[in-house]
């Protein structure tokens, strides 16, 4: 298992437009990631409903992981945008 620990970098936390550019990403990414908050469940990063489920605010831990083979790559690339909060998707991803 392949994890990352980042704070999230949207002021607004991954609400609507900042959640839409992560799952994005996480569909892109081509393996399996999950994400949960420091206290809580994993979700399935690629589900807008399982992301907005879990109200991550700005500032706040959450943790990015995956078993896939080429997961580090992947999970480097989504913790960066998580935690720049990126207003779009980076041509990298």
């Amino acid at each position: 298992m392949v994890e990352r620990c980042v704070n999230v970098g949207w002021a607004e936390g991954l609400h609507a437009r900042p959640a839409s550019i992560f799952v994005r990403a996480a569909m892109a990414a081509g393996v399996p990631v999950t994400i949960a908050k420091a206290d809580g469940g994993p979700v399935n990063a690629a589900s807008m409903l399982a992301v907005l489920s879990l109200g991550a605010q700005g500032g706040e831990e959450i943790v990015l992981a995956s078993e896939a083979d080429g997961a580090d790559a992947a999970l480097d690339r989504l913790a960066k945008l998580v935690a720049e909060g990126l207003e779009e998707l980076p041509e990298t991803v």
